[in-house]
C-alpha cells in the first residue's frame, strides 16, 4: 500500500510533466507559426496603404482597401523615421484620447516584441515610416494557455495526493498491526524456549543450570515488552559507555549465530564513549542491524563493526559479507512493508530509522552496498 503511494505519486508527477512539456512545445509551435501569419498581414496592411497612395486604378484601390480594412485583430503604430506616432490601429480609442501616455507605453512594448516594418514614403528625398505592432489576442491566449494549463494540472494534482494521503493515513492502521504482529513473532522465540525449559524442570532434579538461561529468557521478553512501550513517546535518554553497549549486543548475537560466522569490533583503541541512549531502543537497532547481516550471510561470513569518535559526533559501521543490495532497492530499505524475507513485516529498519533520528537526533542510513559482496550501514550520533 505504501508503496504504491508512492508509486502513484511519480506517476502523477511524469504524467504532468509530459503534457506541460508537450504542451508548451506545441503551443510554442504554435504561437511561432501565428506569429509569421501576423507579420506577413502587416506587410500586407502596409503593401497595401502603399497602393492607396500612389495609384487611381480602381481595381488596385478595391483590393488594396480590402486588405487595409480586413486586419481588425492585429495592434499597429505607425510612426516616422524619428518615432513620432503618425497612426494606429485597433487600439483602445478612448483610452488613447483620454491618457496621452497611453500610445507611447504601447509604442515601447510594440518595439520591444517585434522588428518594425519600414515604409518608404518617397526616394528623394528620402522619407519613410516605421510601422510596429504587437501580438493579437488569440496570440496571446496561445502564450497563455499552457500556464493556465499547468495551473490546473497542479490543482488536480493537489486533490489527488490529499485524497491519496487521506488513504495513506487510513494504512497507517495495517503498519502498526504489522507492527503488532512483529512484537508477537519477537516474544515467540523466548516464549518457546520458555516452554521448553520449563519441560526439563518438570523432568530433571538439579536445575542450576537450567535456572540462569530461564532468567536470561524472562529478560529478553522484558526487554522486548520494554522496548515497544517506548514506541510513540519520548523515551528518556541516560548517558551510557556505547562501545559497552555494541559489545553487549554483538556478544549476545554471537551466541546466537552459527560457528562458521565471525563477529569483529574495531574500536581503535578508543575508550569508553559516553553518549546519551536509550539503552532499549539502542539494542533494539544494533540487533536489528546485526539480524540483517546475519539473514544476509546466510548462515557464514564476517560481520564488522566500525565505531570512530569524532570531535562533535561518533559513527558505527555495521559490515557484513552477504549477498548486498540492489542498486534499484537502496532507496526503499527504509520503507515500512520492504522485505525480502519470506518472513516478517519489513518493520525493523523503518522503525530503526525512526528510533536513531526522532530519539537519538542521528541518522542511519546505507553507507555502500554491492550484491554478491556485502552492504555497510553507518549511524551517526551526535556527541
Amino acid at each position: 500500500m505504501i508503496q504504491a503511494l508512492f508509486n502513484w505519486r511519480s506517476l502523477l508527477s511524469i504524467i504532468a510533466i509530459g503534457i506541460v512539456t508537450g504542451s508548451v512545445i506545441y503551443s510554442n509551435y504554435l504561437s511561432r507559426k501565428l506569429a509569421a501569419g501576423e507579420r506577413q498581414k502587416v506587410e500586407q496592411w502596409v503593401e497595401a496603404n502603399k497602393v492607396l497612395s500612389v495609384t487611381n486604378e480602381r481595381n488596385a484601390l478595391n483590393l488594396a482597401s480590402s486588405i487595409s480594412t480586413q486586419n481588425t485583430d492585429i495592434p499597429i503604430i505607425a510612426t516616422d523615421e524619428r518615432d513620432s506616432i503618425v497612426d494606429w490601429r485597433n487600439l483602445d480609442s478612448s483610452r488613447a484620447l483620454r491618457d496621452k501616455a497611453y500610445l507611447q507605453m504601447e509604442l515601447r512594448a510594440f518595439r520591444a516584441q517585434h522588428q518594425p516594418i519600414i515604409w518608404e514614403q518617397s526616394q528623394s528625398p528620402h522619407i519613410y515610416n516605421k510601422v510596429y505592432y504587437g501580438e493579437s489576442v488569440l496570440l496571446k491566449e496561445i502564450r497563455y494557455y499552457p500556464t493556465v494549463q499547468l495551473a490546473i494540472i497542479a490543482l488536480f494534482i493537489i486533490v489527488t495526493i490529499t485524497a491519496m494521503n487521506t488513504r495513506y493515513r487510513s494504512s497507517q492502521n495495517q503498519v502498526w498491526a504489522g507492527m503488532a504482529k512483529e512484537t508477537a513473532h519477537q516474544l515467540g522465540t523466548p516464549v518457546s524456549s520458555l516452554e521448553a525449559w520449563v519441560e526439563l524442570l518438570k523432568e530433571g532434579e538439579n536445575n542450576d543450570a537450567i535456572l540462569p538461561e530461564l532468567a536470561k529468557d524472562v529478560a529478553r521478553l522484558r526487554l522486548v515488552s520494554d522496548r515497544f512501550s517506548k514506541i510513540g513517546s519520548m523515551p528518556k535518554l541516560e548517558e551510557r559507555d556505547l562501545l559497552s553497549q555494541v559489545q553487549q549486543m554483538m556478544e549476545y548475537m554471537r551466541k546466537r549465530a552459527t560457528d562458521k560466522v565471525q563477529f569483529l569490533l574495531n574500536t581503535h583503541g578508543l575508550k569508553p564513549i559516553l553518549i546519551n541512549l536509550s539503552p532499549p531502543l539502542f539494542d533494539w537497532v544494533m540487533e536489528n542491524l546485526l539480524k540483517n547481516a546475519l539473514d544476509a550471510m546466510e548462515g557464514k561470513g564476517m560481520i564488522i563493526v566500525d565505531v570512530h569518535n569524532h570531535p562533535s559526533y561518533v559513527t558505527i559501521d555495521v559490515t557484513d559479507s552477504g549477498k548486498g543490495i540492489p542498486g534499484k532497492n537502496l532507496q526503499k530499505v527504509f520503507k515500512p512493508g520492504y522485505t525480502t524475507k519470506k518472513r516478517g513485516w519489513g518493520l525493523g529498519l523503518s522503525l530503526s530509522r525512526r528510533i536513531i533520528e526522532q530519539y537519538h537526533h542521528g541518522t542511519l542510513s546505507v553507507k555502500w552496498s554491492e550484491p554478491g559482496k556485502g552492504t555497510a550501514f553507518r549511524i551517526v550520533l551526535k556527541r
